[in-house]
């Protein structure tokens, strides 16, 4: 399984589109472990841009803290996965309590 976190100053950005660099993370579910790791600069934002550019890179799930209704619903149209809310922890902390079931969508960040 690949999953991306939007990243911004080394933490998780609390607003996927305007990230600094996308953690994409490689894991093995049975394991529990994750695989490897790589950060990606994405391209210019742009409306609709990012689910594309993901699924091109073979993502199945993002975490971030906010993003809006028609960026889920594009991610969703991209089969990826999608969880909001995500809590302000570093990107191995999210990953390690997804793959154990313990991470918990929270209050979506954005706005629009």
């Amino acid at each position: 399984m690949r999953i991306a976190i939007p990243i911004t100053n080394g933490a998780l950005s609390m607003h996927f589109g305007h990230c600094e660099n996308f953690m994409i993370i490689d894991v093995e579910m049975e394991s529990k472990k994750i695989i490897s790791d790589e950060t990606l600069k994405p391209p210019p934002h742009e409306p609709g841009l990012l689910p594309r550019w993901l699924a091109e890179k073979s993502v199945n799930v993002i975490i971030a803290g906010g993003m809006g209704q028609r960026a889920q619903d594009l991610f969703k149209a991209n089969n990826i996965d999608v969880i909001v809310g995500a809590p302000n922890k570093t990107f191995t902390e999210l990953v390690n309590d997804f793959m154990n079931n313990n991470l918990q969508g929270g209050a979506n960040f954005c706005d629009h």
